[in-house]
């Protein structure tokens, strides 16, 4: 896969004019992805969702891989680019929400991330946008790409999480019993006097009830950004 080629604007194809634009490949795949995950992403697949040949693919995108870097960055052209407001750490604290929010749309992303190899032009542009936002921190700007990549990695993995439990959940076939046993488990777990420290956090929190996703990922993401600086 070469980058240049990747995210030239400019793509010449041999024969006849092509059935389709990448970019309706790239949101096939997407919508491929968001509906049955990345492990049915294959470009046979791609192909029977665009009704295409599988070979003819390969018209617009030279590989699966080279496939998925045009879907992440064609999925992070989604996301709001507000202007900064002065105030860093709301303005940070908003773009986290945002990424949270539009990884939870595509809950292929956060995996997907892991194995990104280039920055397309999508990317580029929210990078650029988050170093804006980070401007009056007085970070150092090598600081800056830093902290935003340690908030944007505290996102993909949270989100990653929230994903495989939302799935894991799923898959229960009575969630809300489910969820009432694992808590009535958990008090007599921590009730046993075998765990006294998770007691301890228990008894400063709400108890053994699953904590709410929102207000879990708001304190955590407030931690994350008051140690930057």
């Amino acid at each position: 896969m070469d980058p240049e080629t990747l995210w030239s604007e400019r793509r010449h194809h041999r024969g006849r004019p092509p059935a389709h634009t990448r970019e309706a490949v790239v949101a096939t795949a997407v919508g491929v992805a968001d509906a049955e995950g990345l492990s049915a992403l294959t470009m046979r697949r791609v192909a029977t969702a665009l009704g295409s040949g599988t070979m003819s693919l390969y018209t617009y995108v030279s590989e699966r891989d080279a496939l998925l870097e045009l879907m992440i960055d064609a999925v992070t052209g989604e996301q709001p680019l507000p202007p900064p407001t002065g105030d860093w750490r709301a303005d940070l604290a908003a773009f986290a929400r945002e990424q949270r929010a539009l990884m939870h749309r595509h809950p292929w992303l956060p995996v997907a991330l892991t194995g990104r190899r280039t920055l397309g032009p999508n990317t580029l542009r929210a990078l650029d946008h988050a170093l804006a936002l980070l401007a009056p921190s007085g970070l150092a700007p090598r600081a800056c790409t830093e902290a935003f990549a340690l908030v944007s990695g505290f996102v993909a993995s949270h989100v990653g999480y929230e994903v495989a439990q939302q799935q894991a959940l799923g898959r229960t076939d009575d969630v809300h019993e489910f969820v009432a046993s694992n808590a009535r488990y958990l008090a007599a777990a921590v009730g046993s006097g075998a765990y006294p420290h998770l007691a301890q956090a228990f008894a400063m929190s709400d108890g053994v009830e699953p904590p709410d996703a929102d207000e879990t990922f708001e304190r955590m993401l407030a931690r994350v950004i008051s140690g930057l600086g």
